[in-house]
């Protein structure tokens, strides 16, 4: 079997901008390292030095930077009292599941030691499953993070109290190391290794000597290292007297100075994950006996009450609802339904924390028990639920392979159950045998196999052997090698889980390949944090997901963008949707998947904040951004003018209704913000759109203008690919940088401003009077350390330290360099970045490659395009398919103005597989469209582009230069096709 090798992608922008958050917090640090001596008990027999880091920049430095990032990012400021405990800092990093939060911070590490020569980096993680798959992580990444970094080596490896010579390894090292310790192994003082003296560490204990290498502190999930038990994570972190802390999760509990921010929305909707949808399977007419499913326990004082399903009798019929009950509550008088005559409510419970759901008793009528969150009774039985869900399964998955194997994609299923007896049991003698899970399975696969619809998938397969070859499980096991239950959220840094995570992480490679015939996984639920699979396409829960952080954990488990046999990521909601098979409906999932991102990661949907819009650009102002004063009176504006209310709560209605009516203004003070403005809000209003698989359709080719003459000649016009060349003059791109930072904005000296007011106590507290602000004062900060400029630049914008001096030195700007190091680093960076890309774009030369080099025709046939009527598809009359599928608010109306258009014959959204190769990645055009001309004789062909904004200045530079590369290649094609950036239909250019 051939190795599958997943390959990293270095330049995905979001990873990027995460990593550049942190490496620009320490623009002004000394690159260098620390030297110290540790002692033994017996001073005589052990003295060794060691090499640590060290931190030295100022906390007004460090302020700056770290504002500066946090404006830039679109996040609230931190004052220097966030920054007050030189011994605890803390900076934080949310990066949504699956958006590669781990590769983000360990090329962290590699940037951080090149820029600063920091040495020492400790992982801390919440458990083995973390703590395996950062160890296979780092496997896999190994060579890319070697090509990028020159094969600078990193030695890593995992704490172990049998092997404490590591730490003492780690500590004496002048190159890069990296442990890896579980929050088990460091937060209990009077007991762990690491706490005590050792000879393997020279007489001392290994704490002592991280904590003299002043280490840099990785905390990955820390709302679960934190707490740890009897809340003392957080005192072992600080223990080890980190040099600083960066933590790393999607769902922070405690924020301390953010610089970086991907929330579920954002990473939705930029399509870094899956887009998900649910095939919600639910019961109707099943009403013979009472029926009672606990959603939650809820707490009000020192009372307790229960959220339940029943079946309620409304208007002569039965209809299963949501109630509130309460101890010694009779259910037939809360549902009028005779079927519950006689059952009442007996105790409630609350339960302690999340691994001890809470619980509810009910009794009567010869009826006594007690129901977990998330449990039923009453219900159709518990396997014959299963073979449904089961079957449903298999079947989402076999048509997922339909649409994906041509492509050279795994279709991997993921099975969650609540015991591994169901799916892998024993017999009289001990000998495994298959679970009633196993054998459902095998049982509905094999009739599914027979389906004349899945033919093609079995073409020369044995179909009796089949079954039971495509299924496994990854269960816990004990020292004997039997499979056996682990509680959820307890043993999980046990010998016997770890045996399960070896198993599951060490095939994770090998289940991506077409050669291995396993592509259904069952799994034991506690094993779903730590693991994913970027191929996993359905997920089923054979258990109940009623408790908090349920089906959030169980879609992160597939949320990753999938890959191909060649290990490379696959993009765009075509390939990349993630089915969740559940036991209750649509309206029910999502309510409750929105109440979890709410709670757990702290989203808020359909609201924004008074700092998210400090990093949009100002038009025409030199890169300069909006910034958190304005940012706030922006909020200030629109809450004025009702579309935010005090809450921040976002008026979708009022909005959506100001630009039906384009009627949607700012003040005079924020000219020419009103589009990006106007998205941002839209984005924020949106969130995450939960599909129905029931609604999902495959959209059929419309044969009139598939067939039209029109459009065969269209296609004739574009089909051709192309590759390109750049050719660019060097001096050129070090003239127009040099003049480009010698024009930019002014690099302001520190100054002192005083802010006077006048203090009233009165019987409402202590008021402030009218502000008056004096004229700012110079203030001579001494020497201030100088980065190393040109590696800095160098590493930033891709360029030789020679032609960065070289740009440098033509600017005349030293003396700002001087004044304000981190401002002018980050100035330049961003100017010489917009003249090289400038250059690649303008020296760019297009050919066409062979004339059987084509986009053909035929693939609008054979590359199948899926939709949800509704949600993002429109019905359409001229368009090549019966619905365009849109992706935007401003591509819906683009087309409601194409069918209206009296001199639109036929168009196309063109496909994603419709890619045209640039420097700065692959640009897909939006629209191709015929235009009719008055004389009614001629016909104008265009590719139009609409991107919801008619300023450049207001593009991405990397939009705007894939736009400007999309003109140039359909320029090549000498087709006279014309290219166009628009939104309105009617602003379209009218002649040939």
């Amino acid at each position: 079997m051939t190795k599958l090798k997943l390959h990293f992608d270095s330049e995905l922008p979001h990873q990027e901008a995460a990593v550049a958050a942190v490496r620009g917090l320490f623009h002004g640090q000394e690159s260098g390292q620390g030297l110290f001596t540790v002692s033994g008990n017996n001073a005589d027999l052990f003295t060794a030095e060691g090499v640590g880091n060290r931190l030295r920049i100022l906390p007004e430095q460090l302020l700056a930077n770290l504002n500066k990032i946090q404006e830039d990012n679109g996040l609230p400021l931190s004052s220097l009292h966030d920054l007050a405990d030189e011994h605890d800092l803390n900076f934080t990093i949310e990066m949504e599941t699956g958006t590669g939060k781990t590769y983000v911070y360990l090329r962290t590490i590699y940037e951080l030691n090149k820029l600063y020569s920091f040495t020492k980096f400790v992982i801390v993680v919440p458990s083995v499953a973390i703590r395996e798959g950062v160890h296979k992580s780092l496997q896999i990444m190994e060579g890319h993070f070697k090509a990028l970094y020159d094969g600078v080596p990193l030695h890593y490896f995992t704490y172990d109290s049998a092997q404490l010579g590591e730490v003492r390894n780690f500590a004496h090292s002048s190159g890069i190391e990296l442990m890896i310790v579980t929050a088990a192994a460091i937060n209990k003082p009077a007991t762990a290794r690491i706490y005590q003296p050792s000879e393997q560490t020279g007489g001392v204990a290994p704490i002592d000597l991280i904590r003299q290498v002043r280490p840099i502190l990785i905390v990955d999930e820390p709302q679960s290292v934190d707490g740890g038990p009897q809340g003392r994570g957080r005192a072992a972190l600080r223990a080890m007297a980190p040099l600083f802390s960066l933590r790393y999760s999607a769902t922070h509990v405690d924020v301390f100075n953010m610089v970086y921010k991907l929330d579920a929305i954002d990473a939705y909707q930029a399509g870094l994950v899956k887009q998900i949808e649910v095939a919600g399977g639910t019961v109707e007419h099943a009403h013979g006996r009472p029926y009672i499913r606990l959603e939650k326990i809820s707490t009000r004082k020192n009372d307790y009450s229960a959220t339940v399903e029943v079946d309620t009798m409304r208007s002569g019929r039965v209809v299963r609802q949501i109630e509130r009950v309460d101890p010694g509550g009779s259910l037939e008088s809360i549902t009028g339904n005779r079927a519950y005559e006689g059952l009442l409510v007996g105790d409630v419970s609350k339960g302690r924390g999340r691994s001890e759901p809470g619980f509810i008793q009910i009794h009567g009528g010869g009826i006594d028990e007690y129901l977990k969150e998330g449990e039923a009774y009453g219900d159709i039985p518990a396997l014959e639920r299963a073979r449904h869900l089961i079957n449903r399964t298999i079947r989402v998955h076999l048509d997922r392979e339909l649409e994906l194997l041509s492509r050279g994609i795994k279709v991997l299923s993921l099975f969650f159950i609540d015991r591994v007896d169901r799916y892998r049991a024993e017999d009289s003698d001990g000998t495994p045998i298959p679970g009633e899970y196993a054998k459902i399975f095998e049982a509905e696969y094999a009739q599914l196999q027979r389906n004349p619809r899945y033919a093609t998938l079995f073409g020369e397969v044995d179909l009796d052997a089949e079954p039971s070859a495509v299924h496994e499980g990854y269960f816990a096991r004990d020292a004997k090698g039997k499979p056996k239950d682990i509680k959820e959220g307890a043993a999980q840094d046990g010998a016997d889980a770890e045996r399960a995570y070896d198993l599951i992480m060490r095939d994770k490679e090998r289940l991506l390949s077409l050669d291995e015939p396993v592509k259904f996984i069952f799994s034991h639920s506690a094993l779903r944090e730590g693991w994913d699979n970027p191929n996993v396409f359905q997920i089923c829960s054979l258990r109940e997901m009623g408790t908090e952080r349920q089906r959030r954990q169980t879609i992160g488990r597939g949320l990753r963008l999938a890959v191909n046999q060649e290990g490379q990521r696959l993009h765009g909601f075509d390939v990349n949707t993630l089915t969740v098979i559940a036991t209750e409906s649509l309206e029910q999932f999502a309510a409750s998947l929105q109440t979890e991102y709410e709670k757990d990661a702290k989203v808020s949907f359909g609201r924004i904040e008074p700092h998210q819009f400090s990093n949009l650009l100002l038009p025409e102002s030199d890169g300069k951004r909006l910034g958190s004063e304005g940012s706030q009176r922006l909020f200030a504006a629109l809450q004025e003018t009702g579309y935010i209310q005090s809450s921040g709560k976002i008026d979708a209605q009022l909005l959506q209704h100001a630009l039906a009516e384009d009627a949607f203004t700012l003040p005079e003070e924020f000219t020419g913000l009103e589009t990006v403005v106007a998205e941002r809000l839209q984005q924020r209003a949106k969130g995450i759109t939960i599909n129905n698989r029931d609604e999902r359709r495959t959209v059929k080719i419309r044969k009139q203008v598939f067939e039209h003459p029109q459009f065969y000649e269209l296609w004739n016009r574009i089909k051709q690919r192309t590759t390109y060349r750049v050719d660019f003059d060097p001096e050129k791109l070090i003239a127009d940088a040099a003049r480009a930072l010698r024009e930019a904005r002014q690099i302001l000296p520190a100054r002192m401003v005083w802010t006077s007011t006048t203090l009233a106590i009165n019987e409402r507290g202590i008021e402030t009077g009218a502000l008056s602000t004096s004229a700012p004062q110079l203030v001579d900060q001494g020497d201030i350390p100088l980065p190393d400029i040109l590696g800095e630049l160098a590493e930033q914008t891709k360029l030789t330290r020679r032609t960065i001096h070289q740009i440098l030195t033509e600017s005349g700007r030293f003396r700002d360099f001087q004044r304000n190091p981190q401002e002018f680093v980050s100035l330049a960076a961003e100017k010489i970045t917009e003249a090289r890309r400038a250059a690649l774009v303008d020296g760019i030369k297009y050919v066409k490659l062979g004339e059987s080099e084509v986009f053909a025709q035929e693939l609008f046939l054979t590359e199948e395009l899926h939709g949800y009527l509704g949600k993002n598809l429109t019905p359409a009359a001229k368009s090549v398919y019966e619905e365009v599928r849109y992706d935007s608010e401003t591509e819906r109306k683009f087309v409601e103005d194409l069918e209206s258009a009296s001199d639109v014959e036929v168009y196309a959204k063109l496909p994603s597989w419709f890619k045209v190769p640039t420097p700065l990645g692959t640009y897909n055009p939006d629209w191709a469209i015929v235009r009719r001309l008055p004389d009614g004789e001629q016909r104008l062909y265009l590719v139009i582009e609409t991107k919801g904004t008619q300023q450049e200045s207001l593009l991405r530079p990397e939009e705007r230069g894939k736009i400007k590369c999309g003109h140039k290649h359909f320029e090549a094609l000498g087709t006279n096709v014309t290219f166009e950036q628009t939104d309105v239909w009617r602003h379209v250019t009218f002649t040939a």
